[in-house]
């Protein structure tokens, strides 16, 4: 066949009506197991791949999913989002969904600036990566398009989310600190309004409050703006500045832990035997650093992965299903706090 295969070569070969071949390839109806295997042997024997257009046509959607994550956030020093955008793109493709991607300032003015897919309505549903202004999820909401919120959620359960269980991985990174030994115990952290962020803030200190600790204020740098590498640096300076002498730290996530790594570096301190450090989300960057850094895995992949399939649910059912995951968390210990003898991966 010299020409481009078509839905109505599929037809002929396969012996079948055009309506019966579209049910198959759009996955719609039904039609039964010996019919679509047949139709998508004779997919596959054509290499027939059907147009977005043509599918657009019949099914009335542009097979277009939206990934929006905010400027801040898009950093290859901080590249946890980058790894949940990857899962949404892999499982993407296994329900024939192109993603697109697009990212967003902190403050959101539809007089300004309006992501052009949303403004040409050429997707079917959303994913929000991370914390957005509330105005942009109002503004998705008034065109009816299902939103997926990854790593954030509103006060007010009006969409899907793919949350970490950071009160469980808050807890664990206490809990292995204090069975080391440790009881002065600092948290770096950044803005706390973000429910990640403060849910992690939230279980360090229930951690040491169940097991008896008491710590002043000396202790907790929450005020950061950015949770990069330069703000664990910055927090980790105002950390020893203020006199306070910790025996361990738990940072908010990894880029601030490193930051704080290459601090005590520079004050002549050795990690884990001066300080042990603990991070959060284990990016890549964790295990190539020395010492490599305890942190508490997220399963960023698998977020996306999730999201994904709530967000095409939406489309399907063509209503909007609002269900909230929990990811589980796992520690993984490394050198920042243990021994090389006693540290795995």
């Amino acid at each position: 066949m010299k020409h481009r295969p078509t839905i109505r070569d599929v037809a002929r070969k396969a012996g079948l009506s055009l309506s019966t071949v579209s049910l198959v390839i759009n996955n719609r109806g039904y039609v039964s197991p010996e019919t679509r295997e047949s139709v998508l042997k004779v997919v596959r024997e054509l290499s027939y791949h059907p147009t977005r257009s043509a599918r657009g046509l019949a099914s009335k959607t542009s097979g277009n999913i939206g990934f929006i994550l905010s400027e801040e956030h898009f950093s290859q020093a901080e590249p946890f989002y980058t790894r949940i955008f990857l899962g949404t793109e892999f499982e993407a493709r296994i329900h024939n969904f192109y993603i697109l991607l697009t990212t967003v300032g902190d403050q959101f003015d539809p007089d300004q600036y309006v992501p052009r897919f949303l403004l040409e309505r050429n997707v079917d549903g959303i994913i929000i990566a991370g914390k957005v202004s509330e105005k942009l999820i109002s503004y998705i909401d008034s065109l009816g398009l299902p939103i997926v919120l990854v790593d954030y959620e509103m006060k007010r359960a009006l969409h899907s989310a793919v949350l970490i269980d950071n009160w469980r991985g808050g807890t664990l990174a206490v809990e292995h600190l204090l069975a080391l030994g440790h009881r002065r115990i600092a948290f770096l952290g950044g803005d706390i309004r973000h429910p990640s962020l403060s849910e992690r803030y939230a279980a360090y200190k229930n951690t040491l409050n169940q097991a008896g600790v008491h710590l002043d204020e000396t202790f907790e740098i929450t005020e950061e703006k950015a949770t990069s590498v330069a703000g664990g640096t910055s927090a980790a300076e105002r950390l020893f500045a203020s006199g306070a002498n910790p025996t361990a730290i738990f940072a908010v996530n990894d880029a601030m832990a490193i930051g704080c790594v290459r601090h005590l570096k520079s004050r002549g301190m050795r990690i884990p035997h001066d300080v042990a450090i603990v991070g959060f989300d284990d990016i890549d960057m964790s295990a190539h650093i020395e010492p490599r850094l305890t942190t508490v895995r997220v399963f960023k992949e698998e977020m996306g992965k999730i999201a994904v399939q709530r967000v095409v649910d939406s489309i399907t059912a063509k209503t909007n299903i609002v269900v909230t995951t929990h990811v589980p968390v796992e520690l993984i210990v490394r050198e920042s706090t243990v021994s090389a003898a006693h540290a795995d991966d």
